[in-house]
C-alpha cells in the first residue's frame, strides 16, 4: 500500500522542511496541484486509480514557493516509483530503492524543469558528484564545480566577458560521464571556487570558467558564493550551478539565490524566504539578505552561535544580562564599544560581522539589525517556563521568549525558535 511505502521516507521529508509534520492519507478529494492552506501545504495525488493527500504543517513558519514546487516534484516521483514495483514480495526492494533514491531523482526533476524532457544527465552528475564528495587527494577533501547553462554559447561568453572572467574552450566537446572524474587534476585543478566546469543541460562540457582575480569579494561573499549566483541568473532560466565544498558537501546554486545542499548524505534547501518571513518586515531587505547568508557562512565552517533580534530596548535588555565572554576585561571592553551600535551591512564589509558571530557567547540585534551587545551571557533564570538543553541551546531558547532567535550548532544544523519553540531547522 502507498500509504506505507510513503513512511519510509517520511523522515526525510520532514527534515527537508526544517522538521515539519508530514501527513500521507487516502482521500476522496480529485487531484490536484500543491496549494497552500493556512500554516501547511497540501497536495493531491493519484495512484493505481485512489487518491491520495501529502500534507506538511509547520505552524509560525509558512511554506515557500521553492518548498512547495520541491513538494511536487518529490510526489510526481513517488507515484512514479511506486507505479513500478507492483510485483508481490517486493515491499523491502522497494522501500530500499526510495529510500537510497527519491531524493536524488526530486532534485534532479527540479533541477530539470521542463516535465517533458528527461533528468538522467542531470541525475548522473549528482551521483558523480556524490562519489566524489567521499574521496579525499592527499589527505583534503577533494572539491570541484560545474556551471550548467541554458543559453547560447555567444550569450555566455558575453556575460563572461562583461563581468572580466574567461572561458577556457573545449574542443572537442567532452560529455560528463562516469568516469569524467577519474583523474585527480579534474578535482584538483578545477576546484569549484575559481575554476568551474562550463556544461550544457544534456552534460556536454564546453570548456573551463576562470573568475576574475579582480573580483572583490568579502569573506562571507567567497563562503556563499556570491558571484556564481550571479552568473547563474545570467545563464538562462533553469541553469544551476553544482559544487563540491570544502566540507564534503554538495551545494546546487539555483536563481533566485537559493541553495539545495547534500549535508550529512540528506539533501536539504537553503530558502532566504524562510528566513525573511521569520524575521518579518522591521529590517530592510538588504539588512536581512546580509544576515541570513552570513548565517549560512557560520555553518558551512562549522562554527556554532546563537543570535537574538531583540524586541525591546537596550534598557530592557539590561536585566537579562548574566555576564559577558572575557568579563572586565580593558581590551574586551574597547573593542566591544567600537562595535557596537553599527549594522549588519557595516559589519560585514569590514569582515568583522563573521568575527563576531564565530566568537564565544551571544550576539544582540535590535529589530532593525544594528548591534546591541556581543558575547552576551543570558541569565537563563528569565524564561517563562524550564529550560533544558545543551548550553547553547538552553540559551537560545531562554532568549527566544524576549526576540527571535537564529541558532547555528558547531556541527551545522540552523535553528529558529520563538516564543520558547524550535519553529525550523535546516540541515
Amino acid at each position: 500500500m502507498p500509504i506505507n511505502v510513503f513512511d519510509a521516507i517520511k523522515p526525510a521529508i520532514s527534515s527537508l522542511l526544517g522538521d515539519a509534520a508530514v501527513e500521507f492519507v487516502v482521500t476522496d478529494e480529485p487531484q490536484t496541484a500543491g496549494h497552500g492552506v493556512e500554516g501547511g501545504l497540501s497536495h493531491t495525488i493519484d495512484i493505481e486509480g485512489r487518491s491520495y493527500c501529502f500534507s506538511a504543517f509547520r505552524p509560525g513558519l509558512p511554506f515557500t514557493k521553492t518548498e512547495t514546487r520541491f513538494c511536487h516534484e518529490l510526489l510526481a516521483a513517488f507515484s512514479g516509483l511506486y507505479s513500478g514495483f507492483k510485483l508481490e514480495g517486493f515491499a523491502a526492494h522497494f522501500r530500499t530503492a526510495l529510500l537510497a533514491s527519491i531524493m536524488d531523482i526530486t532534485v534532479a526533476r527540479f533541477l530539470r524543469g521542463d516535465s517533458s524532457k528527461g533528468f538522467w544527465p542531470i541525475q548522473q552528475l549528482i551521483q558523480l558528484l556524490k562519489n566524489l564528495s567521499y574521496q579525499r587527494y592527499e589527505g583534503k577533501p577533494a572539491t570541484t564545480g560545474f556551471l550548467v547553462h541554458r543559453t547560447t554559447e555567444p550569450a555566455l561568453r558575453k556575460t563572461f566577458r562583461a563581468r572580466g572572467h574567461s572561458l577556457i574552450p573545449l574542443q572537442p566537446h567532452q560529455g560528463i560521464s562516469p568516469t569524467f572524474l577519474d583523474n585527480p587534476l579534474t578535482y584538483r585543478f578545477i576546484d569549484g571556487n575559481n575554476l568551474f566546469f562550463v556544461a550544457g543541460i544534456q552534460m556536454q562540457v564546453i570548456g573551463v570558467l576562470r573568475t576574475s582575480p579582480n573580483t572583490v569579494q568579502t569573506d562571507i561573499e567567497r563562503l556563499t558564493q556570491r558571484e556564481m549566483f550571479s552568473l547563474v541568473r545570467r545563464a538562462g532560466s533553469g541553469a544551476f550551478a553544482i559544487t563540491v565544498n570544502e566540507v564534503s558537501e554538495i551545494e546546487v546554486l539555483i536563481s533566485p539565490a537559493k541553495l539545495l545542499i547534500r549535508r550529512k548524505g540528506v539533501w536539504a534547501i537553503f530558502d532566504p524566504d524562510i528566513f525573511r518571513s521569520f524575521l518579518g518586515d522591521e529590517m530592510d531587505q538588504e539588512t536581512v539578505d546580509d544576515l541570513l547568508w552570513t548565517v549560512y557562512a557560520v555553518s558551512k565552517l562549522r562554527h556554532g552561535t546563537v543570535i537574538l533580534i531583540h524586541a525591546g530596548t537596550a534598557r530592557q535588555l539590561a536585566p537579562l544580562k548574566k555576564g559577558s565572554v572575557g568579563g572586565d576585561d580593558p581590551i574586551v571592553r574597547l573593542l566591544i564599544s567600537r562595535v557596537k551600535g553599527q549594522g549588519i551591512a557595516e559589519l560585514k564589509q569590514s569582515g568583522t560581522l563573521l568575527r563576531i558571530l564565530s566568537s564565544d557567547g551571544m550576539t544582540v540585534l535590535d529589530p532593525h539589525g544594528k548591534l546591541l551587545e556581543t558575547g552576551f551571557i543570558i541569565d537563563t533564570s528569565h524564561a517563562r517556563e524550564l529550560v533544558i538543553g545543551g548550553g547553547r541551546t538552553t540559551a537560545a531558547i531562554a532568549a527566544s521568549f524576549f526576540g527571535k532567535v537564529i541558532k547555528v550548532s558547531q556541527d551545522g544544523p540552523i535553528e529558529l525558535y520563538q516564543d520558547g519553540r524550535l519553529i525550523y531547522r535546516f540541515g
